[in-house]
Formats: C-alpha cells, sequence, structure tokens
C-alpha cells in the first residue's frame, strides 16, 4: 500500500509558530527524499535568507554552515503531514526556483532538537 504522505499533489505545510508560511505540493518522491512544488505564504520571506545561505552551504560543501542553518530552521519551524499531523522530524531545502526536497522521521533525529 502507498503511503499517503507520498502521494502526488499532496499538502504538506509549514509553519512559524501557528503562521502557516508555505505549502509544498508534492510533485514526486525518490525515498528518502520527497519534492515539492512550494507556495509561499505571508512570513515565509522572513526564512528566504537561511533557506539560500543554506543551499549556498550546501553547494560548497560548507557542512558547518549548512548544520547552523539547519538548526536555525528547525529551532524556527514546524511541519505538518497532508492529513494535519505534525511532523516529528524534518531536514528541509527549499531552493530559489521555488521547489523543495525534504526527507522526514516519525521520531527526532538522535540528539536533535531534544
Amino acid at each position: 500500500m502507498a503511503n499517503p504522505n507520498l502521494t502526488t499533489g499532496g499538502i504538506w505545510r509549514l509553519n512559524c509558530g501557528d503562521q502557516e508560511i508555505a505549502r509544498l505540493t508534492v510533485t514526486g518522491a525518490d525515498m528518502p527524499w520527497i519534492h515539492a512544488d512550494v507556495e509561499e505564504l505571508p512570513g515565509f520571506e522572513d526564512f528566504r535568507p537561511v533557506f539560500a545561505e543554506q543551499e549556498r552551504a550546501v553547494d560548497k560543501e560548507d557542512w558547518e554552515r549548512a548544520d547552523a542553518c539547519y538548526t536555525k530552521i528547525r529551532g524556527a519551524l514546524t511541519m505538518t503531514f497532508p492529513g494535519g499531523s505534525p511532523v516529528a522530524e524534518f531536514m528541509l531545502y527549499i531552493h530559489d526556483d521555488g521547489t523543495a526536497g525534504w526527507r522526514w522521521h516519525d521520531e527526532p533525529f538522535d540528539g536533535v532538537n531534544q
């Protein structure tokens, strides 16, 4: 049985506190990664620089800087599954071209955000 969270067209939501700041519409999956188109909502603009910095750091293989961006993102943002339940852990990349890629886990990653 297919995982309903991976269904093309499913919408994952990115939140800052109680405010939804982006909708991620699934376009495909290449496990463990999910790919989506991003619909930016009010409040997303505050995080654009962090996602851009993260992408530059990964491109330069500056893993320390990429990890620092991940920490900022996970410290400020939460994600929900298409059904509305919270995602316990995720690693999200939002690209300048309006697409996103992420992976998730049902429990927090070891040693992170605990």
